[in-house]
């Protein structure tokens, strides 16, 4: 059943058109009252980006947290998995991040985590959008047990001392020239902090955020920013994050990009070679790269793919007990020290292998040769134009043409109103041809 409210990775849209503070006000409250679980103090912690509505919707998230009972820490600009991280450490029974990652300062979104850390289920999510649908007033508090609302000064010292313990004590980063490209969102003060505290000479770019520029023209999603910079500069490695830092790209020293896919090969060989590896294989979704999965087998290693979302990877992991996962976008699990994808300590699990081995990161990152893959969206404004009779005669069509030489992948995005087609195989010129078939009967339908 379709939902009103929630998609692949919480409630996401437009700042103050579908992201209200009506809408924030009552998911606080239906969230509060969904996690209500005996008679204690019930506390919940809220982080954000640096997007200008973040400030709106963390207001009303506190009137609708406080006017149910429930205290509120407020954390500031903090990345996401920070707030997972610190929804257990700090015994809450709730953690919300306002963020719309990777997407543009008009959008904004929030994102819910259980006390254990992790993203809530559907059922879950589905209970939370009744409540918020339904009455509000036997929600409501009695006046003595409204909660209250007080910052956390110290969270961002607490997030960079996890993140560095993520690595072994004689883990060096000294000699390294880093350039790390914060997209102007939640990591801006964290990353380059941690970097320079591990050792490194740290140039950092995208730290000057002001409410507009998240994401603009820096980040994950614009890398071609940090290739620049790391060239300029001769650095031996760039990282760039998404706006609120769940999610990385690595340049190496020559400005060539390394995506999430090359980043799991890298830490599923290393792991697999210090007997780290909970099981022989990894966790990634439908989107990463074939040369990904013949790569891995040629080491033993299997890998389970899922839908797209870093929640159905980690539900996947969590169920059959990987502990190493991600997305070829950059959204890296690493189930040892993190419940949700962590840009920064996927960065320094890669950093640590460099440090390791002794090699340019050009060698260390370059596991195996891609698969050509062609990626194209396709914007629409209403309907469901993959239902539409010659779209599926197209993808058929396509698929019959393909035949076991490759895959394809066509889908809605689950956070923006694109329909995203995505072919690979050995012949680029018959993906080529595959995906704008489809692409052009998709436009066509939903013209």
């Amino acid at each position: 059943m379709a939902r009103k409210y929630f998609g692949t990775d919480g409630i996401r849209g437009r700042a103050n058109s579908k992201i209200t503070a009506d809408v924030a006000l009552r998911v606080g409250q239906a969230a509060g009252v969904a996690f209500r679980r005996g008679e204690h103090r019930h506390r919940v912690v809220i982080g954000k980006d640096t997007r200008l509505s973040s400030y709106m919707i963390e207001y009303a998230l506190v009137a609708g947290f406080t006017s149910v009972g429930v205290d509120v820490l407020l954390l500031g600009p903090v990345p996401t998995p920070a707030v997972a991280m610190l929804t257990r450490s700090m015994r809450c029974d709730l953690g919300v991040m306002i963020s719309a990652s990777h997407n543009p300062y008009e959008d904004n979104g929030i994102k819910l985590f259980g006390p254990d850390g992790y993203k809530l289920s559907d059922a879950v999510e589905a209970r939370i959008e009744a409540l918020m649908d339904g009455d509000v007033a036997p929600m409501l508090a009695r006046s003595p047990e409204l909660g209250r609302a007080k910052r956390i000064d110290d969270v961002q010292a607490r997030y960079i001392e996890y993140a560095k313990r993520t690595l072994s004590r004689e883990v060096s980063l000294e000699g390294m020239r880093v350039v790390v490209d914060c997209a102007n969102g939640a990591a801006y003060k964290v990353a380059p902090e941690a970097l320079w505290e591990l050792g490194a000479e740290v140039i950092k770019i995208g730290v000057d955020p002001n409410g507009l520029n998240i994401n603009l023209e820096v980040g994950s999603t614009a890398p071609e920013t940090l290739a620049r910079k790391v060239r300029e500069m001769r650095a031996d490695v760039g990282i760039a994050l998404d706006g609120d830092a769940d999610r990385m790209i690595i340049v190496d020293e020559k400005g060539h990009l390394i995506d999430g896919d090359q980043v799991m090969a890298v830490i599923a060989e290393s792991w697999r070679d210090e007997g780290r590896l909970a099981k022989p294989g990894i966790v990634a979704t439908v989107m990463s790269n074939l040369g990904l999965e013949r790569h891995l087998a040629g080491l033993g290693l299997v890998l389970e793919r899922t839908a797209v979302g870093d929640r159905y990877v980690i539900e996947r992991m969590r169920e059959k007990g990987f502990n190493v996962g991600g997305e070829q976008s950059g959204h890296i699990i690493l189930s040892d020290y993190a419940t949700t994808g962590d840009g920064l300590v996927a960065a320094l699990q890669v950093l640590a292998v460099v440090h390791k081995v002794g090699k340019p990161v050009s060698e260390v990152c370059r596991r195996f040769e891609p698969v050509p893959q062609v990626l194209r969206n396709v914007r629409f404004n209403g309907g469901k134009p993959l239902e539409h009779p010659a779209v599926a005669k197209a993808i058929a069509e396509a698929t019959a043409r393909l035949g076991d030489r490759g895959r394809l992948v066509i889908r809605p995005s689950g956070t923006e109103p694109v329909i995203r087609v995505m072919g690979e195989a050995d012949d680029k010129a018959l993906v080529d041809s595959l995906v704008s078939d489809v692409c052009e009967a998709v436009a066509g339908a939903a013209a």
